[in-house]
């Protein structure tokens, strides 16, 4: 799967900084889709640790088994596909787009004498 087809399914990365490149492998990429659920949940697609598939879940970076509700291998398309549109019809079908992703810089204030 590529930065350019999960945009195409409605997904941004989580990661503004990276704009899509390839990451090190030591670092997962995270998509979240632009709509959330008619409940008010969020999907998200995680690549994780180089390893060639993908883990669908309303949790940004799920850590238990139980918060991923579907993997599929990196060239699965039909299958992910299927996995999204599985996701929303469990939670009520699309809602409204998710506000964008928004990054805190800290930038502290300087007062000039």
């Amino acid at each position: 799967m590529t930065d350019t087809y999960l945009r195409s399914l409605g997904f941004a990365p989580l990661d503004q900084n990276d704009l899509g490149g390839r990451r090190a492998f030591d670092t997962s990429w995270r998509y979240q889709h632009e709509r959330r659920a008619l409940d008010g949940a969020s999907l998200f697609i995680e690549h994780p640790l180089g390893i060639a598939s993908c883990r669908l879940s309303a949790l940004a970076a799920p850590l238990a088994a139980q918060d991923v509700f579907a993997t599929t291998t990196l060239h699965d398309r039909p299958g992910l596909e299927t996995a999204i549109e599985a996701f929303y019809s469990a939670h009520g079908g699309k809602g409204e787009v998710a506000p964008p992703f928004v990054p805190y810089v800290y930038r502290p204030f300087r007062r000039r004498h």
